[in-house]
Order: structure tokens, then C-alpha cells, then sequence
């Protein structure tokens, strides 16, 4: 008969840690659960009844979500196409863009890459409202405030992040691979496209979510560039349910809210495996 193996000791740091971890996640999941919940109540008992369960005459129902797609002149459908063209643009943009640029840093020690990788890194800590204004003008000057050309915008403002991160990671790749893609023939951008960019799958989808989930949650942005009078994305949209003297329909409002967090979560949650590896990946040696 084999001996049983000795149970390992709980440590009391672990177990602490644990329960501090679960009650971290609690706090990020509430909100979500909330909004779902009061997406199917009656307007009126929302404020007065946000965290109570919807019974009675609290339940309406789909109603809400009825209202949100349909309770403003302008058309949903085209606002959540246009938050999906601006998305995937603009995050293609910067996947593609940004990798390139990491990987000419990288690979070029000279004095001018390093002044241009710490501007990019820089250019994470200067606010926004600092250049809001001089933006929009010089977008709406360029033609750059349609929802296909203002991924060129955000390609701007998503580079120092995603460079950052691509620079720490490329660093990483042994030197020797390039080399000997080199000697078998290949020119530098075959190398990039067929040694390097495949090696950057981890950090590239880290950066696709973190930059996804900002794009296509973001207001400010494409309401100062967008012609607002054509064009609308989601957050855009959600206008539609503000009413004078500060009177809001919630209930339309909180469901669209939940319409518009489920694609986010569902490609979170679909890709939520490669993040913390990307993420290490791309601060190990930056």
C-alpha cells in the first residue's frame, strides 16, 4: 500500500490573500450585476429601488431594451456599426503600426529610437483636455472626423501605451532568429511579418483588448472629432435619453448600457487567458 503523501501546510498569508482576491472580484462584478438587474425595471423604481430584485409592478420586462434601440431619431443600427468600424479600425491601426515601430526600436540602438520610445512613453501621462481643443480643429481641418478616418487619431493617442509594451516584449525574442531568417533570404519586412509578428501573439492580443475595451467605450473622443450630425457612436447615442431639468429615462439607459458591455466582455472573456501573459511579457524587460 502506497504511503500517502503529505498535505502540504496552508500558509495564512495565502488564504488571506485569497479572500481579499474574492472580495476584489466582487466589487468589480456588482456593477455589472446591478445594471442587469435594473435593466428590467420600471424607471420609476429604479432610483429608489437600485438594489432590490425586479418583482411586480418593478418588472417590465424587454421594455427597456425596446426604448433604448428605438427612442431616438437617430438610428441604433448605424451607431453600433459605426462603433464597430472605429473599433476595429483603429485597433488594427495600432496592432500593425505600433509592432513595427517596437520592432525598429528595439533593433535600432540609436539615439534618435530611444528619444522617439520615450516620447511615446511620455505621451501616456499628458492629458487629454490638454490638446482636446486643438484636436478637434485640426481633425475637422485634415477630414478626419468621419468614423473611417478617425482610427487615424486614435492611432495617435494609443502609441505610447502599445509601443511600450511591444518594445518589452521584442527585447525578449532572441536576436538569432532575425539573423537567420536573414541568411536564408528573407528582407527585413518578410522577417517581421513571418518570424517576428507570429512571436508577438501574446502582447498583440493583451494590447487588442486593453485597446478595444478603451475605443469602444470612449465618448469624448469622437464627439469632438465626428460631424455629431451624421455620424454617432454608442456612447453617442446614449444621449437620446437625457431629458431636461436633469430627468433621465434609466430604464432605457441602463439597458443600453448592458447592449453595450456584452461585446466587450464576451471578447474579454474569450481572450482573458492571454492578458497577464502579454501583459508580463511586455513589462518583463522594458
Amino acid at each position: 500500500m502506497a504511503e500517502a503523501k503529505a498535505k502540504k501546510p496552508v500558509k495564512v498569508g495565502s488564504v488571506i490573500l485569497t479572500v481579499i482576491m474574492a472580495c476584489v472580484s466582487v466589487l468589480y462584478i456588482a456593477p455589472i450585476v446591478f445594471i442587469a438587474i435594473n435593466s428590467f425595471k420600471d424607471t420609476n423604481y429604479i432610483k429608489g429601488s437600485f438594489f432590490e430584485m425586479p418583482v411586480g409592478d418593478m418588472w417590465v420586462g424587454m421594455d427597456n431594451f425596446a426604448r433604448s434601440v428605438s427612442v431616438s431619431s437617430y438610428p441604433f443600427y448605424k451607431s453600433v456599426l459605426y462603433s464597430f468600424v472605429i473599433t476595429i479600425l483603429s485597433t488594427i491601426l495600432i496592432l500593425l503600426f505600433t509592432s513595427m515601430a517596437a520592432w525598429y526600436i528595439a533593433r535600432v540602438n540609436s539615439v534618435v529610437c530611444k528619444i522617439f520610445y520615450f516620447l511615446c512613453v511620455f505621451s501616456m501621462v499628458v492629458p487629454f483636455q490638454m490638446v482636446m481643443f486643438t484636436l478637434s480643429q485640426d481633425a475637422t481641418m485634415l477630414h478626419l472626423n468621419t468614423p473611417w478616418t478617425i482610427p487615424v487619431v486614435y492611432l495617435g493617442f494609443g502609441a505610447g501605451l502599445a509601443i511600450f509594451m511591444f518594445v518589452g516584449f521584442v527585447k525578449s525574442i532572441p536576436v538569432e532568429i532575425e539573423e537567420a531568417a536573414s541568411i536564408d533570404g528573407c528582407n527585413p519586412v518578410r522577417t517581421y511579418f513571418l518570424v517576428v509578428f507570429p512571436l508577438l501573439k501574446p502582447t498583440l492580443i493583451s494590447v487588442g483588448i486593453l485597446e478595444i475595451m478603451w475605443i469602444w467605450n470612449d465618448y469624448l473622443l469622437p464627439t469632438l472629432v465626428l460631424d455629431i450630425t451624421k455620424y454617432k457612436t454608442i456612447p453617442m447615442y446614449m444621449e437620446a435619453f437625457k431629458k431636461s431639468y436633469g430627468g433621465n429615462d434609466l430604464g432605457a439607459m441602463i439597458a443600453l448600457i448592458l447592449l453595450s458591455i456584452i461585446p466587450v466582455i464576451a471578447f474579454y472573456l474569450a481572450c482573458q487567458k492571454h492578458i497577464i501573459k502579454g501583459v508580463a511579457a511586455g513589462a518583463v524587460k522594458g
